[in-house]
């Protein structure tokens, strides 16, 4: 799913919190009239680095939330969260939409635009600069901020490549 490096969690023993991004009423005519389904896009995370999306579809909205909650817990990546902020940059993109996300001192809060502040927010992710750029739509705005997590790479790792110090990373 991402090129990042195994960063995929199970959901175990984990207390995640949910947030539901946005519900969608889904409508088909058939002969006998028209048939209402819900589509709810959910996002779980324990702000503590680790976060996960789902969409479940239904006929009641509360048993779609509740699809999508289980979807989400299917899906769980974990996110390097160094003093409440991302390591580097990072720009993804998903369909037509495409995020671009920068760390931020602290105290800057987690500016960000509706369905990517619920992504940023469950990772727990404090302080942050992100941007999303062409589509709005939030299924693939919430993908791409995922994605955009899940490709982050983690500072101790990139020290270890380099063969430099973990201050280095950082100043350099």
């Amino acid at each position: 799913m991402f090129k990042a490096n195994d960063n995929r969690v199970k959901a175990g023993d984990l207390e995640l919190k949910d947030k539901v991004v946005s519900i969608n009423r889904v409508v088909k005519t058939t002969k006998g009239g028209r048939a209402f389904s819900f589509s709810a896009l959910v996002v779980v995370g324990n702000g503590a680095g680790i976060v996960g999306q789902g969409l479940g579809k239904a006929k009641e909205v509360q048993e779609a939330i509740t699809k999508g909650i289980e979807d989400a817990k299917k899906n769980l990546i974990k996110v390097p969260v160094m003093h409440g902020t991302i390591p580097h940059e990072q720009l993804a993109k998903e369909g037509a939409a495409r995020v671009f996300i920068k760390p931020a001192a602290h105290g800057t809060g987690v500016i960000a635009g509706g369905s990517m502040r619920a992504v940023l927010e469950a990772a727990g992710i404090t302080d942050v600069l992100a941007k999303s750029l062409g589509s709005a739509n939030p299924t693939n705005v919430v993908k791409a901020t995922v994605k955009a997590l899940a490709t982050l790479r983690e500072p101790i790792a990139v020290a270890k490549t380099r063969n430099i110090s973990l201050k280095k990373v950082f100043n350099g």
